[in-house]
């Protein structure tokens, strides 16, 4: 099928060649593809302190830029969320690698808020389109390994996100340091999109009627499975506090961060930002299993966060990498277990629909919080701000601890 009768979603012209590899380089692609997307919406994390002054932003302005791109991802899952059901999954891949070099170059190029926030939410819309996607790809690759297509949803979201703040601070050592790390990017997404477009593409799940394509898109409400409703909230509600985390570290925590450490390298701001994302991924890697792994990783989660403001009144880099660690590990540990349990007992015919819900919930985190915390900061100062977010992400993690405890012992 052709990339325009796909969008269609009509049948392809007879008689066109096209590659058709065989499933090893289909998965590398989509993880490629997906990576890359993520890379490019977080390379702006170091930069946020240089456009904050060059623009003249406050801390709630910078929270207002981030929250911008969590806000269109999330309606973006509600509002196409399902359309690689219909339209198929590389038609979805190509069309938010085309949104995200759209946004990625507005983003670059912007000269006032506008322009900022439209390209964050741009950036926000392609992630949106790529995300259900991608799960529903990667399962559809790899049928019989339900686990590891879960694994590599997690590690490449936290592995994107987390490289994205690293590379954007090399990155912005080269000339005009908020531009070319996103013409780079630009160049990277466009030479995956080539092959992409040459796929043989699997045909898309559910072809609608002829005359009702327009009624097969229309934005869905929000869907909690009916078979796996218990796993589908503790994935949720884990996943908006694995959120709130990552999203002031992908945020307002390089300006914090860089108090502590009394630095302004970018490159030295975005790694201390990019730990608990790089913990998170490694810790899809080690494969840790049993019924005690979720309130061990929340646990380890709410002990990380706990110290970030020790750190911060300590001054003390070397407590923040441990807490920055701790956290971002804990995370993944219970995040990747609850979201293989959602994942594995959804109904097949929803599933794009289903994660597209958790990943909403999920987002979610990186608004609302970030959002209040920014407004804190503004009022009361990052510091007294950080040490309140701190407790009552805490606070949260103690609490779905012990729930989650309680249903371990419950089952027993």
């Amino acid at each position: 099928m052709t990339v325009l009768s796909e969008l269609r979603m009509r049948p392809a012209p007879t008689g066109r060649r096209e590659w058709d590899p065989d499933r090893r380089p289909r998965l590398l692609l989509t993880l490629a593809i997906m990576a890359t997307l993520l890379v490019g919406a977080n390379l702006a994390t170091p930069l946020y302190p240089l456009l904050g002054d060059r623009l003249g932003m406050n801390h709630f302005g910078v929270s207002v830029a981030f929250a911008a791109y969590v806000m269109v991802l999330i309606a973006g899952l509600l509002l196409v969320g399902h359309w690689s059901d219909f339209i198929g999954r590389r038609a979805a891949l190509i069309l938010a690698g085309v949104v995200s070099l759209l946004g990625g170059v507005l983003f670059g190029t912007a000269t006032g808020m506008g322009a900022l926030i439209a390209g964050r939410a741009l950036q926000g819309a392609s992630v949106a389109l790529a995300t259900g996607a991608s799960s529903a790809a990667l399962r559809e690759l790899l049928p019989h390994r339900p686990e590891w297509a879960t694994r590599f949803t997690l590690l490449v979201s936290a592995g994107g996100v987390a490289a994205g703040p690293v590379i954007g601070g090399l990155l912005s050592l080269l000339p005009a340091p908020t531009l070319t790390p996103f013409l780079i990017h630009s160049v990277v997404l466009a030479a995956l999109l080539v092959p992409l477009c040459l796929l043989k593409a699997r045909p898309a799940i559910s072809l609608p009627p002829p005359g009702r394509a327009s009624k097969a898109l229309r934005p869905r409400r929000l869907a909690v499975s009916h078979r796996a409703r218990s796993q589908f909230w503790m994935a949720s509600i884990t996943g908006f506090l694995s959120f709130a985390v990552f999203g002031f570290y992908l945020s307002l925590a390089p300006t914090y961060f860089a108090g502590i450490a009394g630095t302004s390298s970018r490159p030295a701001i975005g790694l201390l930002a990019a730990l608990a994302l790089a913990a998170s991924a490694v810790s899809q890697l080690t494969g840790i299993r049993g019924r005690w792994v979720v309130p061990a990783g929340l646990a380890l989660m709410g002990t990380g966060v706990a110290l970030i403001p020790a750190a911060g009144a300590l001054s003390s880099v070397a407590l923040l990498a441990v807490a920055s660690l701790a956290a971002g590990f804990g995370q993944g540990m219970a995040f990747r277990a609850v979201f293989n349990d959602v994942a594995a007992s959804v109904e097949a015919a929803q599933h794009a629909q289903i994660i597209s819900t958790v990943y909403v919930i999920t987002y979610l985190g990186s608004a609302l919080p970030v959002l209040g915390l920014g407004a804190a900061g503004a009022a009361w100062g990052l510091a007294v701000s950080v040490t309140w977010f701190s407790a009552a992400i805490t606070a949260s993690c103690a609490a779905l601890c012990g729930f989650a405890l309680f249903r371990i012992l419950k089952r027993a």
